[in-house]
């Protein structure tokens, strides 16, 4: 039975466990949901003695990647054969409506993913990058549900967007995938505008009005989603892992979350 240790059992990585359990693996983890306390050096430290994997999905802090600020050494003397690490498409700043891919250059924003983003790739580790992450629960449907959903006035931003289910098989394909950056990307990069207008055609609700920035009130963690533009290009994943996204757009990630809703309703 392979063991892995998850740091950090949160929304991805919740299903990347099950679904590794589900193959037989041995899953320990940390975070709120997980099997053993991050600050418990002790059960830690012995988790990576015995693990044959080792994944994080831990965002960084503004000093560092506590993961690595606490368990680096530790890591590298681990004889975890595969290290994984789910890092942001955001290290690629903005790039003005352009493609981009593994070897466009790390300019983004935020100098602590950037930095963590470069010292998983030291470690030999498997960096995943992931543009906006969608899924049941976390959906251009339930903003629309909740009432938060907005509709920008910026006719030339584009996005690209990932469903978790699509992660989650791209982190299976690459545990058998050479160390390296992979984007786990869906195919076709969109204006959110038109997912917001989807969303409400689907739930018969009415468009959200066309805002600006400022009019919209956006907290500063969404307004920073509109600071950049770029389309994301997963064609290195599909070559080197031969993983493909089972949503190969945000419009049948949507439909799929949608049928599920109307079933649980019957």
């Amino acid at each position: 039975m392979p063991h892995i240790l998850i740091f950090g059992l949160g929304y991805c990585a919740s299903r990347i466990a099950a679904k590794l359990r589900s193959g037989g693996w041995h899953v320990v983890s940390t975070g709120r949901a997980g099997t053993i306390d991050f600050e418990d050096a002790g059960s830690v430290e012995l988790a990576l003695a015995q693990a044959d994997c080792i994944l994080s999905s831990v965002p960084p802090v503004a000093d560092g990647d506590p993961v690595l600020t606490r368990y680096g050494a530790a890591i590298r003397n681990s004889p975890a054969q595969w290290i994984g690490y789910l890092s942001s498409t955001g290290v690629y700043g903005d790039a003005g409506g352009a493609w981009v891919d593994e070897t466009a250059p790390i300019k983004g924003r935020r100098t602590s993913r950037n930095q963590a983003d470069a010292d998983w790739q030291t470690l030999g580790a498997r960096v995943f990058r992931l543009p906006g992450i969608y899924g049941p629960g976390r959906s251009a449907l339930d903003r629309v549900m909740q009432g938060t959903a907005h509709r920008i006035d910026l006719p030339d931003q584009v996005f690209s967007r990932v469903h978790v289910n699509d992660i989650v098989s791209g982190v299976v394909a690459g545990l058998s995938a050479p160390a390296g950056v992979y984007n786990l990307a869906d195919d076709q990069p969109c204006h959110q505008n038109k997912v917001i207008e989807a969303a409400c055609d689907m739930l018969r609700r009415p468009y959200p009005a066309l805002q600006t920035i400022d009019e919209a009130l956006l907290s500063p963690m969404a307004r920073s989603f509109y600071a950049e533009n770029r389309r994301v290009s997963n064609a290195k994943a599909k070559r080197v892992m031969n993983w493909k996204p089972r949503y190969s757009n945000h419009f049948e990630g949507l439909r799929a979350i949608f049928a599920n809703l109307v079933a649980k309703d019957n």
